[in-house]
């Protein structure tokens, strides 16, 4: 495994005509961030030695390098998922070889169903932990030396970020929750009695990314700061049928706020 980062990670170096210490992965709620960047260039996934292809509709698959405001930065536009038939180690791939490069700081979003009752439709969740409820943990296996074999987990999300974002959804006027993410394997959304034992376990949201690829950046020393678009309700009596099209509607509509937030604090940190 070590040999394949260090080899995707040469092979982008040598294709790299700038060096971020920022990265982002464009989830769900920040696709339009893409559209900010600028002095770009990209490079697909397809191109890239060792990296997994994305299968999902509405994610593309490419790295963007360029600049966000005065700002450095490298972008995942497309993101891997454990239900598309990938271990953890091919999911976390990505931010392996971020830490090859020389990224500090990481912002990660994603979609999700909120089981908290007083979250609604189109909020913005900024993450302040966690919950790794995959049936496989990423750094299952030998340790590759990025990190310790027993890494702490107190701070998986950066507080200084955390209330960094804080002080600018004020100035911005912009609504914003905080909660704890639960990540579960997918692709099916959850059953109510499923929601019911999430929130029971202390989740205000649930949903089929992020968790993974925050381990694996801990793990590495990168700070991370996550944010979750609410798409829909896992709160009894506020349950309905729904599908991955309602969820990107949901998000699209949210992109603004988050890409706001998103861009004023990669900026500032």
């Amino acid at each position: 495994m070590l040999e394949k980062i260090e080899e995707t990670a040469a092979f982008l170096k040598g294709k790299m005509h700038t060096s971020p210490e920022t990265a982002i992965i464009l989830g769900t709620g920040l696709g339009s961030l893409a559209d900010e960047i600028t002095e770009k260039y990209e490079i697909k996934y397809a191109d890239i030695p060792n990296f997994p292809l994305s299968t999902v509709e509405g994610h593309s698959g490419k790295l963007i390098f360029g600049k966000l405001g005065n700002k450095d930065i490298m972008a995942m536009q497309g993101r891997f998922h454990f239900y598309e038939g990938y271990s953890m180690k091919e999911v976390t791939f990505p931010v392996r070889v971020m830490s090859e490069l020389g990224i500090k700081t990481l912002f990660v979003s994603n979609a999700s169903g909120a089981t908290n009752p007083d979250f609604e439709i189109g909020d913005l969740m900024i993450i302040t932990d966690h919950i790794n409820y995959f049936p496989e943990h990423p750094l299952r296996g030998k340790n590759i030396p990025y990190g310790p074999r027993f890494p702490d987990m107190s701070e998986a999300y950066d507080k200084t970020l955390i209330r960094h974002a804080d002080e600018i959804a004020q100035e911005k006027g912009i609504k914003v929750q905080h909660g704890v993410y639960l990540g579960t394997q997918g692709p099916t959304f959850e059953t109510p009695s499923e929601y019911k034992l999430f929130r029971i376990f202390g989740a205000d949201a649930v949903g089929m990314s992020t968790v993974p690829e925050v381990i694996v950046a801990n793990h590495c020393g990168i700070k991370v700061f996550g944010i979750s678009v609410v798409t829909d309700l896992g709160v009894e009596g506020k349950i309905v049928e729904i599908t991955h099209e309602e969820v990107q509607k949901a998000a699209d509509a949210a992109q603004p706020k988050m890409t706001t937030i998103m861009r004023e604090l990669i900026n500032r940190s």
